[in-house]
Formats: C-alpha cells, structure tokens, sequence
C-alpha cells in the first residue's frame, strides 16, 4: 500500500507531462491542417525542404508550385510548411504613418 502512495507523486506528473504534450501537439496539427485547408492559387510558399514556389494549381492532396517562369513541379500538401507573406504587405501592416525620404537614404532605385 505505501509503494503505491510513493509512486503516486510521479505518475501524476508523468500524466500532466503527456497531456500538455497531446495538447501542445494537436495545436500544432490543426495549424497544419487549417494551412492546407486555406491554399489558394496564387499563394507564394515554403515546402519542408526550403523550396519557394507559387501555387499554380491545387487538389485535394497535391498543389502544383511554379519554382521559375514556365517550370511546374507536383508536391504532396503535407510537404508545404507555410506561406510566405509579402513585404508588402508586411510594410503595410507595419507603417507607423511617417514617410522615408529614399533620395537621402543612399538607395539607389533602378528598373529592371
């Protein structure tokens, strides 16, 4: 009877310890699930593997990335990791209302 009241302790550790664990997993498996449920065509995106592409088409298990002008290749959705968001948007997320004079900062605009 006191071995049980000893170990008692640890195996209610142990079992906080496997349920926050289950928890903190299962979140990031529905951020997973929620991102490849939100691919659109036109999405520029990482793969697991580093490879940046945008999404040219999309199925109920692959999307299809152009990774340069006139190249498409077929990936899996479990290997898109996340999307990539413009610095566009970003910048505009993030403007703060005042304007940066570019002439004085020493960027030099060029067209290509």
């Amino acid at each position: 009877m006191e071995s049980i009241i000893v170990f008692l302790p640890l195996i209610l550790v142990m079992g906080a310890f496997l349920f926050f664990a289950n928890r903190r997993q299962r979140k990031a498996l529905d951020a997973t699930i929620e991102l490849h449920a939100s691919l659109a065509i036109g999405d520029r995106v990482h793969t697991t593997s580093g490879l940046q592409g945008t999404i040219t088409a999309v199925t109920d298990d692959t999307v299809d990335l152009e990774i340069a002008p006139g190249v498409v290749t077929r990936w899996m959705k479990l290997a898109v990791r996340d999307k990539i968001v413009d610095e566009v948007e970003d910048s505009a997320a993030a403007d703060d209302g005042t304007v940066r004079d570019v002439e004085s900062s020493g960027v030099e605009l060029t067209k290509e």
